[in-house]
């Protein structure tokens, strides 16, 4: 026995650490936790009859941004006065963060209590074995960093070349020779195409949403197995379709990025999107897209224009201006703002007021437009006129090719 230990350890009770840092190391690594659970023997060889086994923090990680249930229990105790002995396999388990390993070791400090590994009694009263242990928690916590520095490394390395896969989008599958292949199901394939050319027939995401809601049709979605289900569409679920590049053919990662803030001294996590720009990698034409990358990018900027107020003309809105988003002040260059007036607001004018609105400048022009719709649209009629006979033609077959769509 360790001349360390003396009769006030042996008098109190010893605690065993045991911890793994992830599920997949619970489930995978058993070695391991044999090894320290193997640790009672030991604990025992050194003279303790009372030994408690703390093994809440199993799937948890010391690194110190997770809450461990086990271990502030294990320093609570410690601080009673309760422990002669805190032991684990490595003194790694205990923690792999300063903040925590500091803690313990001096709360053992000033209860007198010794810590144990599968090589060496320490006892923080000595120096020398402060030194030591002062020297191993910063060392626990620089391996730690390298590991993970070394992972992520290789990680963004492998997501530069376009090889990392991580979760297939509906409609794909991981093929052996690293890139993305088609869902052989032709039903997946044609309702995720569907989406797309409602959107280039529509224009908004909202309408083909609704479009989509109008006819029953559901939209292929990934289970928690691995198989493909269908279920009602949603906002979400057609906007995540239309924006993701891998749609167009393209290889993207890095398009989001992880955030940590503390609430009430308790750590949290969050995901921010990135600005296209910021992506680690972007790699258009890496596979079979179920659009080009061309019109995958005019979709792009479709939506980004039917946010209202940031492109030329924004989504269609409702009313019956004829001229909405399309006519500009001559003098200032602004769009010209619709507004509907009179007691059912259905009086149409048009006003250039974002000067007056915006910095106080003076107000431009402003007209009634019932007569300038009722001129431009005889003008289009008389345009389009000669070619009435072609478009009945052209309609018909639209209003065919949509009911074969839903069918």
């Amino acid at each position: 026995m360790s001349d360390k230990i003396k009769p006030q350890h042996l008098e109190r009770k010893a605690i065993l650490y045991i911890r793994q840092s992830s599920a997949y190391q619970v489930s995978h690594n058993l070695e391991s936790q044999k090894l320290q659970y193997a640790m009672q023997e030991r604990l025992q060889q050194l003279g303790w009859r009372e030994i408690e086994v703390v093994d809440e923090d199993l799937g948890r990680s010391a690194s110190g941004t997770v809450t461990r249930v086990g271990f502030e229990r294990m320093v609570a105790e410690v601080c009673l006065g309760k422990v002669g002995a805190v032991a684990a396999r490595e003194v790694s388990r205990f923690a792999r963060n300063s903040r925590e390993w500091q803690q313990l070791v001096e709360v053992c400090r000033v209860v007198d209590t010794v810590l144990i590994d599968q090589e060496t009694v320490y006892t923080p009263r000595q120096s020398n074995d402060r030194l030591l242990l002062g020297l191993k928690g910063s060392l626990n916590e620089y391996e730690l960093d390298l590991l993970r520095q070394r992972s992520v490394e290789a990680r963004l390395e492998k997501a530069r070349r376009g090889e990392l896969l991580v979760t297939a989008p509906v409609g794909y599958f991981k093929a052996e020779e690293q890139h993305w292949e088609k869902d052989p199901d032709r039903r997946v394939q044609q309702a995720i195409l569907l989406v797309f050319r409602k959107f280039l027939e529509l224009g908004t995401v909202r309408q083909t949403l609704l479009w989509l809601l109008e006819h029953g049709l559901q939209l292929p979605v990934y289970t928690g197995q691995g198989e493909t289900g269908w279920k009602r569409p949603s906002y979400a679920t057609v906007y995540r379709i239309l924006t993701n590049p891998v749609y167009g053919g393209a290889y993207a990662y890095g398009k989001t990025e992880h955030t940590l803030r503390y609430e009430n001294g308790k750590p949290r996590r969050g995901t921010r999107r990135k600005p296209r720009e910021q992506w680690l990698a972007l790699l258009p034409n890496s596979h079979e897209g179920y659009v080009s990358w061309e019109q995958h990018q005019q979709i792009q900027q479709a939506i980004a224009e039917n946010v209202r107020g940031s492109g030329p003309s924004g989504a269609v809105q409702g009313g019956a201006a004829l001229l909405a988003g399309l006519l500009r002040c001559r003098r200032c260059g602004r769009k010209l703002a619709v507004l509907y007036t009179g007691n059912h607001h259905d009086v149409l004018r048009y006003v250039c007021h974002r000067g007056w609105l915006d910095s106080g400048q003076p107000r431009c022009i402003a007209f009634g437009g019932m007569s300038v719709d009722e001129t431009i649209a005889k003008e289009v009629l008389r345009v389009v006129q000669p070619a009435a006979v072609e478009a009945a033609a052209l309609a018909g077959e639209e209003e065919a090719r949509k009911q074969d769509d839903v069918l």
